[in-house]
């Protein structure tokens, strides 16, 4: 082995453990210009494409702790690594591949798991990590919002019942006094009538005491 292998290996070494994933293609027959597109792109959702060669990749692979890929690492091979999402990489890949049919996408490592082509090629289909985040983040806060809308409107209502019961207040009282007017006694009530009647019969005799004198004259006209 020449001196310059272990210094190889440990780079692209370093470089896998550091992505969170790993993908393989095929990049045969691509010029340089085509290449240099394809880097530019991918730099855009910060990744990074690396023609390597497989023995160095195998081995890297290995020393990183990665599963194994050597069916996979056949031909004329690149590896793309990034410090984001591996869903914005492979829809660049895909998109460019539409374009002018290379690089091929092999397989592909994510969350220490073997993906096979039609894997990488639906996670290109997936919106990216930060559209799936602020969309996560309005599922999240829209319930909430609801939440607090609902909590506050019973609240307001209960507000509103209270006052409506403080400006009836005065008069509740004078209302509540009158059912209870009958359990009170109230002798006073009840006798006054009694006198009334004994008036009434005093004055009753009256008439006759006065009629009395007045038939006292009458005997002596008689005589």
């Amino acid at each position: 082995m020449r001196p310059e292998k272990p210094t190889i290996v440990e780079d692209i070494k370093l470089r896998l453990t550091n992505s969170p994933f790993l993908i393989i293609v095929e990049y045969g027959g691509m010029n340089v210009q085509h290449f240099a597109e394809l880097r530019t792109r991918l730099g855009g959702v910060g990744a990074s494409v690396t023609v390597v060669k497989n023995t160095f990749l195998r081995r890297s692979v290995k020393e990183a702790g990665l599963p194994e890929l050597d069916r996979h690492l056949t031909g004329q091979t690149a590896f793309v690594v990034g410090d984001k999402d591996i869903c914005a990489a492979a829809k660049i890949l895909k998109t460019f591949s539409a374009e002018f049919t290379k690089p091929t996408i092999r397989a592909g490592i994510l969350d220490n798991q073997i993906l096979e082509t039609e894997q990488v090629l639906a996670l290109a289909d997936l919106p990216s990590k930060e559209i799936l985040q602020s969309q996560l983040l309005a599922l999240l806060l829209t319930p909430a919002t609801q939440l607090v809308r609902t909590l506050n409107e019973p609240a307001a209502s209960l507000a509103r019942v209270l006052k409506a019961i403080g400006e009836k207040m005065p008069s509740t009282p004078a209302a509540a006094a009158a059912p209870e007017a009958p359990k009170t006694e109230e002798p006073a009530a009840v006798a006054e009538p009694a006198p009334a009647a004994e008036e009434s019969v005093a004055e009753a005799p009256a008439p006759a005491v006065s009629e009395e004198p007045a038939a006292t004259p009458a005997t002596p006209a008689a005589e």
